[in-house]
């Protein structure tokens, strides 16, 4: 019987998360997060029905997390919708993952997992284009450029800018990094 108790259930998600970053797929163990939580053994397997459970609501956690806070999303809204508010906005995306190295380290876990375990792929082919639509939708409410397209390649391009930061991160400087989420606008966006 699962419980209900949504904040141990949260605390739990947080810790798989912590322990796909560190310990990838094959580490995570209902004993592995009930040691991350600093919970009794045995509560992950009272939250959880199984360990594809686990995988799946430590994804959609994931993506809860990344998402931009309301006053993140008024600025970008308000502000004029030119070049700059453009490279910007790329900016703040690239940081607020970035800021949150376990929760990425994590996706690229549950991607590789997803490979093995068909329902974890339909969940997460799920979320990841309910994430791609919404980006989109989002950036045609707004006046910036572009269309549909360069939103998904600005996706598809920063998300391996994010994965050389967090595995390899001197292969590009800071300065390095911003330069490319500029040249990726630039050649993306304002062709």
């Amino acid at each position: 019987m699962a419980r209900r108790n949504p904040e141990r259930r949260a605390a739990l998600v947080d810790a798989a998360i912590e322990v796909l970053a560190r310990e990838g797929a094959r580490g995570l163990t209902f004993r592995a997060v009930d040691t991350e939580a600093a919970v009794p053994p045995g509560t992950a397997s009272n939250y959880f029905v199984n360990r594809d459970d686990l995988l799946t609501q430590a994804g959609a956690r994931v993506y809860e997390r990344l998402q931009p806070d309301a006053q993140t999303l008024d600025h970008h809204r308000t502000a004029s919708p030119d070049r700059a508010t453009y490279t910007q906005l790329m900016r703040d995306l690239v940081e607020r993952v970035s800021s949150f190295p376990t929760g990425y380290l994590a996706l690229l876990e549950l991607r590789l997992e997803a490979t093995r375990r068909p329902n974890l792929r339909a969940v997460l082919t799920e979320r990841v284009r309910a994430d791609v639509e919404q980006n989109v939708t989002y950036h045609e409410s707004t006046d910036l450029p572009g269309d549909a397209t360069a939103v998904k390649l600005l996706i598809l391009t920063l998300n391996w800018l994010i994965v050389e930061q967090l595995t390899l991160p001197d292969v590009f400087s800071e300065t390095e990094r911003d330069a490319l989420i500029e040249a990726a606008v630039d050649r993306i966006v304002f062709p």
